[in-house]
C-alpha cells in the first residue's frame, strides 16, 4: 500500500512541473516578441539618427549662408 503522503507529494510535483513547462513556453514567446520589437526599434533609432544628422547639417548650412531666420 502506498503512502498517502507520497501520493500527495507526487501530485504536487507533477503540478509544479506542468506549471514550469507552461511558464517556460510563455517566456520563450515573450523573448521572441521582444526580439521582434528590438529589431523594429533599431529601424526607428536609425531613422532618428539620420533625421538628427540632417537637421544639424541644415542648421550649419543656413548659418554658413546667413539664410537662417529667427524662429517665429
Amino acid at each position: 500500500m502506498e503512502n498517502p503522503h507520497d501520493q500527495v507529494q507526487n501530485a504536487l510535483v507533477a503540478r509544479i512541473i506542468s506549471s514550469v513547462e507552461k511558464l517556460n513556453e510563455a517566456v520563450v514567446l515573450l523573448n521572441s516578441t521582444l526580439q521582434d520589437l528590438n529589431k523594429q526599434n533599431m529601424d526607428i533609432e536609425l531613422l532618428s539618427q539620420l533625421w538628427e544628422n540632417y537637421q544639424r547639417r541644415v542648421v550649419i548650412n543656413l548659418d554658413n549662408t546667413k539664410a537662417m531666420r529667427p524662429a517665429i
